[in-house]
């Protein structure tokens, strides 16, 4: 399912206008999440990006936004502090509360993690917190700039090259960095928490995930992001990390789309309204469960597919099935069948390759036409070969239905009285 975009921006802690960016899902969103991001990266960086994209996925709405002098933030990065980045936060839930829903997880990785531990009480909706390699103490970040604290010592302020970008650090930033205490904090959390943390992170170390966890009580786990570094550069790093936080979440937040439970398969198929927008549908065949939907352009969330595709999808797998069955029982020396189709509404004069069907005879006005574009592989299939399993596309069960007249029965079901 496509997730929606949204550019925003809204004022920070300290006047300017930051800039955010919120992940919507496909259908109206479960629960809300914020993301902090690491002490000067971005809403941007990769491992946010790859965490928002599962935690959409999973049904939820995500707010990550650069702080106040980073990325495309408004706002002069000397003058924050660890206390300003806390009260980006809070006006970045503030914005969610007043346009959507607040949120109900804080994310935070490395800082941004010991700034969701510390403002996660201040914001009365949130239910559960996750940190990536967080630092059990905000002074660890001074750890990067370290030869120069006796400058911003004796000076006052400091010019510090972090990550190849200049920046200013005064002596009220790290003042202010030593003042907070986070474990403090975690100790009255009363959230459920999520720490995670690479063993072999040489940024923040596997014992400020240790002290974090202990300070905490329960509900609390610990997932081992074992062999990432600290900025989840890799991948398949960061689509772990996105997996265990996105199950967590769901497990303690509480259910906002209003969406209904999928009905009981009490038919081969049931379809079933979910309540949330005009057309979202709950597919239900068997043990299986899907959504059907329309494209946003008609009103739609786009959250599935509509029934054209889902006509499309039958006639497509219904080919590639009957060619398999068909090569296997053959011994073709068939690879592997791909079947793309479109739909569309053409005029029956127009309609070319149906000039000779009979059901087509008399018929005007427009008809529906599905296109097929098969593709056979296979090195060693021969012209003869092809030809043929071209000819037996057209047996596919499917292929027929849709070119028979088809008799449907329609009856209301019946309307439970009270008492049964």
């Amino acid at each position: 399912m496509a997730a929606r975009i949204q550019r925003i921006t809204f004022p920070g802690s300290l006047g300017a206008e930051l800039a955010g960016r919120l992940d919507l899902p496909a259908g109206p969103a479960k629960a809300f999440a914020l993301f902090a991001h690491c002490f000067t990266c971005s809403k941007d960086i990769a491992a946010a990006s790859r965490i928002a994209n599962a935690l959409t996925d999973a049904g939820f709405g995500v707010l990550r936004f650069d702080f106040t002098g980073l990325g495309m933030s408004g706002g002069e990065f000397e003058n924050t502090n660890f206390s300003s980045n806390t009260d980006d936060i809070v006006a970045a839930a503030d914005w969610l509360r007043a346009h959507h829903r607040a949120p109900q997880v804080l994310i935070g990785h490395s800082l941004g993690g010991a700034a969701v531990l510390a403002v996660a009480g201040e914001i009365p909706e949130v239910r559960a917190v996750a940190t990536v390699g967080a630092p059990a103490s905000p002074a660890h970040v001074t750890g990067v700039f370290s030869s120069s604290l006796d400058e911003i010592e004796s000076n006052g302020v400091a010019d510090v090259q972090l990550a190849g970008r200049p920046f200013t650090i005064r002596k009220q930033f790290v003042d202010d960095l030593r003042n907070h205490v986070v474990t403090d904090r975690v100790r009255t959390l009363k959230r459920a928490l999520l720490v995670l943390h690479s063993p072999i992170d040489n940024t923040v170390g596997i014992d400020n995930a240790a002290e974090i966890f202990q300070a905490a009580r329960h509900p609390k786990s610990f997932v081992s992001l074992d062999g990432a570094d600290h900025l989840l550069t890799g991948a398949g790093d960061a689509a772990f990390a996105a997996s265990m936080i996105g199950a967590f979440a769901a497990r303690y937040v509480v259910d906002e789309s209003g969406a209904l439970e999928a009905p009981r398969a009490a038919a081969p198929v049931v379809v079933a309204e979910t309540t949330q927008g005009p057309f979202l549908n709950h597919v239900v065949v068997g043990r299986h469960r899907l959504l059907a939907d329309e494209p946003e352009s008609i009103g739609g969330f786009d959250a599935g597919p509509s029934p054209y595709d889902f006509l499309g999808a039958a006639l497509g797998a219904c080919t590639s099935m009957t060619l398999r069955m068909y090569a296997d029982r053959k011994q073709l020396p068939l690879d592997r069948v791909s079947v793309e189709v479109t739909h569309g509404k053409v005029h029956a004069d127009d309609c070319v390759e149906c000039a000779d069907s009979e059901l087509l005879s008399g018929r005007s006005g427009m008809i529906d036409r599905f296109e097929r574009v098969i593709r056979v592989d296979g090195a060693d299939l021969t012209d003869a070969d092809r030809t043929k399993l071209l000819a037996i596309a057209d047996k596919c069960p499917v292929h027929r239905t849709l070119e028979s007249a088809s008799s449907i029965v329609t009856q209301l079901a019946d309307v439970p009285t009270a008492g049964r």
